[in-house]
């Protein structure tokens, strides 16, 4: 039973001071059958929306993928399938052109670094640094005095190679007529062919130092000259310096007739360069000009620090264009190679490898890794990996790690 609002309620007190005018009031048991009703209310509408109902969605129970080992399976109800596409690889005849940096080099067999027969002070410097010379021509003066100790050791043993020779001529007549011992003969036999060694030997140290033997000017100076033609790429020395050090070199002079190109190549593009390979040159320095040359030779020894190795092209230099340290781009043309083929699309990057789903049943994939050889555009040239024919993911194939 309701209470009509309008009906004073007995139980009702007013606040003091105010009429006791009373109100109405819900008994709790109906409260309570409100609160029961509205709730059936809230019960039937999510059952409407789907809640508690007792008839399950199939879809909800069909995996997006089934894994067995290394392989991974789409079912065919899987949303997966609209997300992945599969091609195959294709294999192509590629011929790439590398282009590397290189810089012009002096022939080390035709580089000579020059240094003085003896030691001592430099009176006179007769060339400069860049100077062409010609073999022969004087490069510079040194005062020695290991050349007046030289001078003495010849004309030492020149006066012990006469004087052995005398005793020797004596002592073999004295045996003629049995007036000598023959020990006696075999000792001045012995030190006359003792006395012609060391003769022999200061008059090659004075010819090597460069001095004639025979001269009549016994001075203290040495001329050092040129040994061959060439220009003057590094001085080391000074007029008035004292050069103690016989095995230092005063200068180098290198032949520029005939100079080297040497390129860098990368450890990963080795194999695409090979000895008598045609390749072009341009240098800094001359702007729209090419060289054409051949591989003179592909070093045998890889820098442990930057991964390459040294590619050398030898051209000639008549008029001496190319200097050393000339700065220039070697362009060359790699043999013809079959290389698989993929979209970039189709790599994906797990821990430092790099992977491809691969398909070994139908819709059944399986990871594989792959080196690349290089790269162009958005394909991808394989060194290792999935043959033509075999077939990829080349879309989506990042769900199938997930």
């Amino acid at each position: 039973m309701l209470v009509d609002p309008k009906t004073p309620n007995p139980d009702y007190r007013s606040p003091p001071g105010e009429p006791n005018k009373g109100r109405a009031r819900v008994a709790p048991a109906k409260a309570l059958a409100y609160v029961a009703i509205a709730l059936l209310i809230a019960v039937a509408a999510y059952r409407s929306f789907g809640g508690f109902s007792s008839q399950t969605n199939p879809q909800a129970k069909v995996p997006s993928l089934v894994r067995s080992g290394e392989a991974i399976r789409v079912p065919e109800s899987s949303i997966l399938r609209d997300k992945l596409a599969v091609q195959a690889v294709i294999e192509k005849d590629i011929s790439r052109e590398l282009a590397l940096p290189a810089v012009v080099e002096a022939d080390p067999a035709h580089l000579i670094k020059v240094t003085p027969p003896l030691a001592g002070r430099v009176t006179q410097l007769m060339v400069t640094l860049g100077e062409r010379v010609k073999a022969g021509q004087p490069l510079v003066v040194i005062d020695s005095p290991d050349l007046a100790a030289a001078y003495s050791d010849y004309d030492r043993a020149k006066a012990l190679l006469a004087l052995s020779l005398k005793n020797r001529d004596r002592q073999r007549g004295l045996s003629k007529i049995g007036g000598a011992a023959e020990k006696d003969l075999q000792q001045a036999e012995t030190d006359y062919i003792t006395a012609e060694a060391e003769d022999q030997r200061a008059t090659a140290h004075l010819k090597q130092i460069g001095i004639d033997p025979g001269a009549a000017n016994k001075s203290r100076t040495v001329t050092v000259a040129a040994p061959m033609d060439g220009s003057v790429i590094d001085l080391g020395v000074a007029a008035g310096q004292y050069w103690n050090d016989a095995t230092a070199a005063l200068m180098t002079i290198a032949d520029l007739s005939r100079v080297w190109v040497t390129a860098s190549v990368p450890e990963i593009n080795i194999a695409l360069i090979a000895k008598g390979e045609s390749v072009d040159v341009t240098f800094a320095a001359y702007a729209g000009e090419v060289l054409h040359g051949t591989v003179l030779f592909v070093s045998d020894v890889l820098d442990a620090d930057t991964r390459r190795t040294k590619v050398r092209i030898a051209f000639d230099n008549p008029e001496r264009r190319l200097r050393p340290g000339m700065f220039a781009t070697a362009n060359f043309r790699a043999v013809s190679q079959k290389r698989s083929v993929v979209p970039t699309s189709a790599l994906l990057l797990k821990d430092d490898a790099t992977q491809i789903y691969v398909e070994t049943a139908p819709w059944t994939f399986q990871a594989r890794t792959v080196d690349i050889a290089f790269q162009q555009g958005d394909q991808a040239f394989l060194a290792s990996g999935p043959k033509a024919g075999e077939r990829i993911v080349v879309k989506g194939g990042v769900l199938l790690g997930d």
